[in-house]
């Protein structure tokens, strides 16, 4: 078999040491998960917007309250994150109002229930950003592990030989490296994935503590019954 020969992808995964081809399989594993994560939170991540900007458009088009409280009730499993917080808030002030509590009292705590759903739907929002940050971070030092453990692996092969060719080192090494490179596949999508998505995610927070307050004013305005 020839230097060449040797040397392809392929052939060298199959010669490869037991735990160098542990550890690509883990990692080809991580990378498959990490792209799964990636597609799916870019769906939701968007669809998530397409919903706040439907739903801004509506609440500030001069629509009645009560009738976009009641379409949120109606289709509770359907609607967005932002119309949630909106559901929560308006649903705690009407139950207040009907209980005769004080202007500050209701509009606290419709403020308080927003609050909660708020967070209720970020920690939906940021569900698997840590998998593709410990996959980004951590990714790579496995890969180096992974090479490393090759290359020692390599070399003790060659303790018996007397004089050593590159033709017998290059294959040894060349598997070797091959762990760093399946690292970095699966660490640097990840980290971009991971980087773009918090910042987007950031963007959908501020959108949404911006309405509380906004509709927290608008409360304050409603007639005390």
């Amino acid at each position: 078999m020839s230097v060449t020969q040797d040397l392809e992808i392929w052939t060298l995964i199959v010669n490869a040491s037991i735990v160098v081809k542990a550890v690509m399989a883990l990692l080809l594993a991580v990378s498959f998960m990490s792209w799964m994560f990636i597609f799916r939170k870019w769906f939701t991540i968007r669809r998530a917007r397409e919903q706040t900007e439907l739903f801004e458009r509506e609440f500030w088009s001069g629509n009645d309250l009560l009738a976009l409280y009641q379409g949120a009730v109606n289709n509770r499993h359907t609607i967005g994150s932002l119309e949630r917080i909106f559901e929560a808030g308006f649903r705690e002030f009407n139950k207040l109002r009907g209980q005769r509590g004080t202007e500050l009292v209701m509009v606290d705590g419709a403020r308080r229930a927003m609050r909660a759903t708020y967070q209720r739907e970020m920690d939906h929002l940021e569900r698997h950003l840590a998998f593709l940050a410990s996959t980004g971070s951590v990714s790579p030092y496995v890969g180096l592990f992974g090479t490393v453990w090759g290359i020692m692996h390599a070399f003790r092969s060659l303790a018996n030989v007397q004089q050593a060719t590159l033709a017998q080192v290059a294959p040894g090494i060349a598997e070797a490296l091959i762990a760093t490179a399946i690292g970095l596949f699966a660490a640097i999508p990840a980290v971009v994935a991971y980087n773009r998505y918090s910042h987007d995610i950031d963007r959908l927070a501020i959108r949404f503590e911006s309405f509380m307050e906004e509709f927290s004013n608008v409360l304050q305005r409603q007639p005390v019954r």
